[in-house]
């Protein structure tokens, strides 16, 4: 009489538990990760946002003055080491603009809480500059806000601080 071997002392189903069992538990931990380090990048009133950016975006055309903004970036950014940033504003003739306030902004687009700001001291007419430290590598986004009574307008930059 010959003894009939049980399916589960056979190495392919072996294999194919192990597999299924490997997948199943590496799937548990991805989803692990990401409930636990979300980054909470999504706006809390993102549709309010848009329908007001939408209804006042002609008003904000109409108003634009047709500065020159420029951004002074310095050649390379070490991480927790100064750099000095520079900026200019001169209006549609080419002479320098003095607005009420020019803010420079960084954010980080993985991790919202490590985003910062910087005001720009006036260093002659129409220049500005800020001594700015980032405090961590990587991919960072560089805005540079000038406001001049309530109207606003922005000029973008992107870097990536520690790398060369």
């Amino acid at each position: 009489m010959s003894r009939k071997q049980s399916a589960w002392r056979s190495p392919w189903v072996i294999g194919w538990v192990t597999l299924l069992i490997l997948f199943i538990g590496v799937s548990v931990f991805r989803i692990y990760l990401a409930v636990k380090t979300d980054p909470g990048l999504v706006d809390e009133n993102y549709y309010e946002r848009g329908q007001d950016h939408a209804q006042n975006r002609l008003k904000r055309l109409a108003r634009d003055p047709g500065w020159q903004m420029t951004i002074d970036a310095p050649e390379y950014v070490d991480v927790a080491t100064p750099s000095l940033w520079g900026f200019s504003v001169l209006n549609t003739e080419g002479e320098p603009v003095t607005p009420d306030s020019v803010v420079f902004y960084a954010y980080r687009p993985s991790d919202a809480k490590q985003d910062f700001s910087v005001s720009m001291r006036e260093i002659g007419l129409g220049r500005y500059q800020a001594e700015v430290s980032f405090p961590l590598k990587g991919v960072w986004d560089i805005l540079v806000s000038v406001k001049n009574g309530e109207d606003e307008y922005n000029t973008p930059y992107w870097i990536s601080a520690g790398v060369r």
